[in-house]
């Protein structure tokens, strides 16, 4: 899928995201490798990127202990709210095989961030650290190694090896793209382009900026940038399982964090497309690419945007078939990663749906509904969230990013 004719999309492996909806396959790997599990991982078991946690936590490692249920009587982190803990249900039972099987999970609580990382607080971030993300670096052709050929990497011309990343293009061949059935992936290239100069500080391309976006989500960052953001923080990303069961607010088994019904009295409850994608966005929802944070009610647990807006990268390895072996308790994802769509690229799974999500191409905007993406890829619709738990919170009052706080008040 990454070889071709316009090789810059080999830059930042762009097949690895696309537009954040691609289709599931049926295909099957046997032997799913499951990691222990986990109540909670440091930042150094996410930058490692072993999937595996350097200790287990909390009640991880006896699952015979009573779950944390109550918000530990200390200071509540800013702008996060109190996850209490439970049990849920995970998965969804439409046509999408790697949300099945439905099964039981059981977390321990934890603090979440009520909104996405806006763009005001990544700013923070990287004043304080000098930080650049990998849409400000300039590629590598040893960083697609194992991932295309030998002689693709060596096909790649040096102009095209320029800092930048993944953005929507309205000029594509609108007669060339399908209607009235699925694109093929091949397809679906029509759409996106690598857009040099684009980054989180120049969400639409070089010329665009964030002068009137420090309160929308930041966009543009890889996993590994998040990661970086995290370790700043004192904070980490959330597990696939603690992001769903958020997400849910504690409605058992339904569909959107508010209920069953997308559109509840015709209101649209999440910043999402409107139309018949790509083709039209009739911006019914009031945004046509990222809306503030809190522009939409939250959700049973005080939480914003879990719907919609854009995807969100969690912790886990991608596989289609973790379901079926996943452990009931803390569930901290598999060992590694398995997309058979791209079986030589490893993904991180996201959550969350995004503001190009719609009805005819992709409903991403379900708790349920995953994604994956390429740990190094950035694209403007992607962001994140982080988590914390009780375990954490010595070493979180004591990172360099806790004293700055953020941007949203409880």
């Amino acid at each position: 899928m990454l070889l071709k004719k316009n090789l810059s999309w080999l830059v930042v492996g762009a097949a690895a995201v696309l537009c954040g909806c691609e289709a599931n396959d049926n295909s099957k790997r046997s032997g799913v490798s499951v990691a222990p599990s986990a109540g909670a991982i440091d930042s150094d078991s996410q930058a490692d990127g072993s999937g595996a946690p350097s200790g287990v936590v909390d009640n991880a490692a006896d699952e015979t202990k009573p779950l944390v249920v109550e918000e530990p009587k200390v200071e509540r982190p800013r702008g996060m709210v109190w996850i209490p803990g439970g049990t849920s249900k995970m998965g969804g039972d439409g046509n999408q095989p790697d949300e099945q099987p439905i099964h039981d999970v059981e977390l321990d609580g934890f603090w979440m961030d009520a909104t996405e990382v806006t763009v005001g607080e990544f700013k923070r971030f990287v004043d304080a650290t000098g930080y650049k993300t990998l849409a400000e670096r300039k590629p590598k052709r040893e960083e697609f190694a194992g991932q295309v050929s030998a002689e693709a990497i060596a096909a790649i011309k040096e102009e095209m090896l320029v800092p930048g990343s993944i953005c929507f293009n309205p000029k594509f061949d609108s007669a060339a793209f399908p209607k009235g059935r699925r694109p093929t992936p091949d397809e679906i290239y029509l759409v996106w382009k690598y857009e040099p100069g684009a980054n989180w500080q120049h969400p639409d391309g070089p010329s665009s900026s964030i002068e009137d976006r420090l309160d929308h989500p930041v966009t543009h960052v890889s996993w590994n940038d998040a990661v970086e953001y995290c370790k700043w923080a004192g904070r980490r990303l959330p597990t696939e399982a603690e992001w769903e069961y958020a997400g849910r607010g504690g409605l058992d088994s339904k569909i959107y964090p508010w209920g069953d019904t997308r559109e509840p009295n015709g209101r649209w409850m999440a910043n999402i497309w409107q139309g018949e994608w790509p083709f039209k966005n009739f911006v019914q929802d009031g945004h046509e690419k990222t809306s503030p944070v809190m522009s939409f009610d939250a959700n049973g647990f005080g939480l914003y945007d879990m719907s919609g807006n854009v995807w969100e990268w969690c912790h886990d390895w991608y596989q289609g078939e973790y379901y079926a072996s996943s452990p009931k308790r803390n569930p901290f994802g598999p060992a590694d990663s398995f997309d058979p769509i791209e079986p030589t690229i490893p993904k991180r799974v996201q959550r969350g749906g995004s503001f190009m999500c719609n009805a005819n191409y992709c409903t991403g905007y379900r708790v349920s509904a995953r994604m994956k993406g390429d740990p190094n890829t950035a694209t403007w619709h992607c962001g994140f969230r982080t988590v914390l738990t009780p375990s954490m919170y010595e070493s979180y009052k004591a990172a360099p990013g806790a004293a700055a706080g953020r941007g949203v008040k409880n």
